[in-house]
Order: C-alpha cells, then structure tokens, then sequence
C-alpha cells in the first residue's frame, strides 16, 4: 500500500460506495482545492464541530475553487460505523450511539434527526475485512508510524509494546484503506491537498488553521 506523504502528490483514495455525489477522486480534481473531511458516524466531535466547519468551507469557498468531499470510515464500533448508517445519516437525518447522545445532550437534534444537510459528496472507505491472524512485521510497522523512537526504549518496553499493538490490531475486524493510506490517528481528520494534488495537510482533530490554509492555497 502507497502511503500518504506531506509534500507529495496526493494518493487517491479508496471508497465502497458513493452514498451522495461522486464518484471522483483526486486525479479528476486537478486544478481544485480539495478537502476530504475524514469523519466515524459513531463520532460526536465530527458532528459538533469538523462537520459544520467543512458544510460553512464549503459555502464560502466552492465558488473560488474549493472542492470538499466527505468519507465516513470506520477502525472501531464496526456495529455502528456502517454505510447503512451513513445512508440513513444522508437520507433521514438520522444519527446514531455516541453522536446521538452527544447531539441531543447540547440540543442540537431537531425532531430526534440532524438539523442541517451535508452538502457535498459523500462514500464510505473501503474496509477489508481481516481474514489472517497480525504477524510480527505488521505490529512493528505499526508501531514504527505511530512510536517515533520505539527501538531506542529498553527491550522489555518493547515487547510488552509489541504484544499490546498485536492484540489491538488482533481485534480489528476491518482495514479501512483511506485511513490507513493517509496514516491517520482518528477522527475527525482533515486532508488538504493543492491545485496539483500535492498532499499539504493530513491532521487529526480540531483544526482552527484549517480556512487560513484553504485560503492561501485558493490564492497561489
């Protein structure tokens, strides 16, 4: 798998399904702005804040060259993090778990459902469902993208790593490939790319920067 690198060009990324919009990706965005906001439907920040920041980007800015794209995945609550969920969340308003509880908690639910639309395209990622058991080389590559400086600790902090990261890889029941692709640490993330489909942000969680970036890349 093609890893994703700040400053190089933009991987494209990998969807199941188009549930609004689409299809495209970044090959057929040259020329745009592009950003994906990367979001779990089980994921209350995604909805209280990552969300309506990407909905108000996109009303601002599409006109100047902004494309902004929506991609649900899923690397925990498989149960709820499901494209009939996202259909459910497109077609109905319908939110659920977490961002259920958290929504209606700040009165935000209207009639029980998400008061605004999500205006731009939306896919699920592709998950690919583990069939094998993780192996060695696979726990420590991931460790190596996530521990800087794990082999200079003491060989006991190792292993006791190592068999850690095994038994959470152990449990996931699905590789979500654009998450993974872009080496992302949860959600809500933000993946910003230019008008050359050069990748210049990947980043987990609030993002207050994020519109100073989108501007300045509009404006080169």
């Amino acid at each position: 798998m093609i890893k994703a690198k700040i400053g190089e060009q933009a991987p494209l990324f990998s969807v199941s399904e188009w549930v609004q919009g689409g299809p495209t990706n970044f090959d057929q965005l040259v020329g745009k702005v592009v950003l994906v906001e990367v979001f779990q439907v089980n994921c209350p920040g995604c909805f209280l804040y990552a969300l309506p920041q990407a909905i108000d980007l996109h009303q601002r800015y599409a006109s100047r060259g902004l494309t902004v794209l929506g991609i649900a995945t899923a690397f925990e609550d498989f149960d709820k993090n499901t494209i009939e969920n996202l259909r459910k969340l497109v077609e109905q308003g319908e939110v659920v778990g977490e961002t259920l509880g958290a929504l209606n908690q700040h009165n935000i639910l209207e009639s029980g459902r998400l008061p605004y639309r999500i205006p731009f395209p939306l896919a699920m990622d592709k998950l690919i469902k583990r069939e094998t058991q993780v192996n060695r080389k696979e726990v420590l590559a991931f460790i190596g993208e996530h521990l800087p400086g794990f082999d200079r600790q003491p060989e006991h902090y190792r292993e006791k790593v190592i068999a850690q990261v095994q038994a959470y890889l152990q449990r996931l029941e699905y590789h979500a490939q654009t998450f993974e692709t872009y080496n992302l640490k949860g959600t809500p993330s933000h993946i910003l790319v230019d008008k050359n489909g050069i990748l210049r942000e990947s980043v987990f969680g609030m993002h207050p920067e994020l519109e100073r970036q989108v501007t300045a890349l509009l404006q080169a």
